[in-house]
């Protein structure tokens, strides 16, 4: 299982990763920060990077913040800096 830190930027024009932030990465999802659907961009971007099913990503700290701590099971924490840029 792996886990990164990101930093949400709700209401952008695209979902991406757009950098890091000290220990944290920058995440700008196009879904406003509206009755969770900031969060569940967040998630959907997180599983189709590691490629594993949705139920595999979850935010542990943070989901009413935009500072996060994002699970992903079925990928090693290796795995995922390989696909972080």
């Amino acid at each position: 299982m792996a886990r990164i830190r990101v930093k949400v930027h709700p209401g952008a024009r695209t979902t991406r990763l757009a950098g890091r932030l000290g220990d944290a990465y920058k995440l700008d999802v196009a879904a406003p920060p509206v009755a969770g659907q900031a969060n569940e961009a967040c998630i959907r971007f997180f599983a189709g990077l590691a490629g594993v099913p949705r139920a595999q990503v979850r935010i542990l700290t943070g989901a009413a913040s935009r500072a996060k701590l994002v699970e992903i099971e079925g990928v090693t924490q290796e795995a995922l800096q390989h696909k972080l840029p």
